[in-house]
């Protein structure tokens, strides 16, 4: 599920390519520079270092193809074979698997919640010394947060994104004679324009996700609620303090619903209203590659969706993004992001390996641009089009 790990920061554009990505903590260590937080042993040994690494996740579909090619060489120059499953229902079967004593020897966990709840159970082993060295020295404080549970590393950051992309065509842009919203009602008068000089709906969007379906529509609320409403009301919203009946949020909903709701406006290419929960969100790339859907929202990850449906991104490419605009012209960008983290469940010397890879600079998203430039974000720089605006 996409939009579970992640909170919300809100600072220029421009500070954001400058400084990457900082997400407020939701775990267990307050000071992940403490020296317990992380490494150290466990109480025996768990799995065999067969040449075999089992990894079982969320990531699905071009996601999952993408994330086998960027280790392949890894694999031949290390004579380790990483065998990775996705599963739809990770949120549900991780737990089954750990009660069946069926656990495989590293998970991707999309849900900080989730892997401190599996920890508890008292399968999940504490980050090896490699691993740790090379989560601290790459991801900043906050993503270290995230994997802590009672002041012990467990969970080591794989990726990253940035969430609140509109994702449209240069080329469509200057076709139509149309330009980068700089306000919240700027993008909704350009949908509408769009679709005038078109003559069909000019938003497309899906939000069938399996067991999570749905996610792609709080990721628009929730970017409605910060710009709208403001940082405070959001955090009151997500720490429960704030209703979802709350007239600041039910004018969030309005707003989006203005744009998701308009048969005039959705869902370019593959129907009605209606079919926007049909559709899946992955297959939304299709559809903006080829032009006959001008706007779409979703986070960084979607890149890669779009590279495998033959897109070039970039500036002067077939689809580049903007961020959702806020609602006045001058106020500070507020963007929120998600990801998954590694943890392990068995200890033997090639799960430790693979463990101390995945986040390394040379990991597995390092490999693949395809991958790096649409999911990662380090404590360095991201790759995101927020880095080139």
């Amino acid at each position: 599920m996409r939009s579970s790990l992640h909170r919300r920061i809100t600072v220029p554009v421009a500070v954001l390519a400058a400084a990457g990505i900082a997400l407020a903590g939701c775990s267990g260590s307050s000071d992940p520079n403490d020296p317990n937080a992380g490494g150290g042993g466990s109480a025996g040994s768990v799995g065999t270092a067969d040449g075999v690494v089992n990894v079982y996740g969320t990531i699905n579909g071009d996601e999952a193809t993408l994330l086998e090619q960027s280790w392949a060489d890894w694999e031949k120059e290390n004579n380790i074979d990483i065998k990775y499953t996705g599963d739809k229902e990770f949120e549900k079967q991780i737990g089954i698997k750990v009660q069946g004593g069926d656990t495989p020897d590293l998970a991707i966990f999309p849900q900080p919640g989730l892997l401190a709840d599996t920890v508890a159970s008292g399968k999940v082993q504490p980050l090896p010394d490699g691993a740790l060295a090379n989560v601290k020295e790459n991801w900043s404080e906050d993503w270290q947060k995230y994997g802590q549970v009672d002041g012990t590393q467990y969970g080591a950051p794989l990726m990253a994104s940035v969430k609140g992309y509109i994702w449209y065509s240069p080329k469509k842009f200057a076709e139509w004679g149309v330009s980068v919203p700089k306000t919240w009602d700027e993008m909704e008068a350009l949908g509408k324009t769009i679709a005038e000089k078109t003559g069909g709906p000019s938003w497309c969007a899906g939000f069938n996700s399996g067991e999570a379906s749905g996610w792609p529509g709080t990721d628009w609320i929730e970017d409605a609620v910060l710009r709208e409403a403001g940082a405070d009301t959001y955090d009151s919203w997500v720490a429960g303090d704030t209703e979802f009946t709350d007239p600041k949020i039910k004018a969030a909903f309005d707003s989006v619903g203005s744009i998701l709701l308009d048969p005039t406006l959705v869902n370019a290419g593959y129907g009605d209203v209606k079919s926007i929960n049909s559709t899946a969100f992955g297959d939304v790339a299709q559809n903006v590659a080829n032009g006959s859907c001008a706007l779409t929202h979703q986070a960084s990850f979607f890149e890669g969706f779009l590279i495998s449906a033959g897109a070039k991104v970039a500036e002067d490419g077939d689809v580049w993004a903007f961020l959702t605009p806020p609602a006045k012209a001058d106020d500070a960008q507020a963007v929120t992001g998600g990801g998954e983290m590694v943890a392990a469940f068995s200890n033997d010397a090639d799960t430790a390996k693979v463990q101390e890879y995945l986040p390394a600079p040379t990991g597995p998203t390092a490999a693949s641009s395809s991958v790096a430039s649409s999911r990662r974000t380090r404590a360095s720089t991201p790759r995101t089009p927020a880095a080139t605006s």
